[in-house]
């Protein structure tokens, strides 16, 4: 949620929501993980002259009010991305989904900042929906230090 991690963050997905040929209407996912990255991209996507609305799906309906799952300017048969921002096994984005098909919307992809490889690309692919991912957990792990082995003396 830092100013520039939202910065960066909402460039990079506004581009790979282009490379993956998604023309969305509406980006958004299961609060609170994916409202940051959606409110970024909205915002990213404003400033480059193409807006795309971000909205929150509710992890259970309010019980007063308007009683809705989604929050914010979702409308019926908006094209949508949804937002992960880590995937694991799948079960968010899947729940976003469903609640934004409900709706009336149409999902055309789910974009995540990270997976973690742990079968959530596979879940939600095998229901039907492509995925893509800014980066990939093995991606991260490669370009971390490496902690110096005993008995080894540092090349510095």
């Amino acid at each position: 949620m830092s100013p520039d991690g939202l910065a960066l963050i909402g460039a990079m997905a506004l581009e790979e929501i282009a490379r993956a040929g998604w023309q969305a209407d509406a980006v958004g996912g299961l609060t609170l993980g994916a409202d940051p990255v959606s409110y970024a991209i909205a915002y990213a996507s404003q400033l480059a002259g193409c807006p795309i609305r971000a909205f929150t799906v509710r992890k259970v309906s309010k019980t007063h009010g308007t009683g809705r799952l989604i929050e914010g300017p979702f409308r019926s048969g908006d094209r949508v991305v949804v937002i992960e921002d880590v995937i694991t096994t799948g079960g968010s984005a899947l729940k976003a989904i469903e609640a934004v098909r409900d709706a009336g919307g149409r999902v055309i992809g789910v974009l995540a900042v990270v997976d973690r490889e742990e079968g959530g690309r596979d879940a939600i692919e095998s229901a039907g929906t492509p995925v893509v991912a800014l980066a990939r957990a093995t991606e991260i792990v490669a370009r971390m230090p490496q902690p110096e082995r005993e008995g080894q003396s540092s090349s510095r």
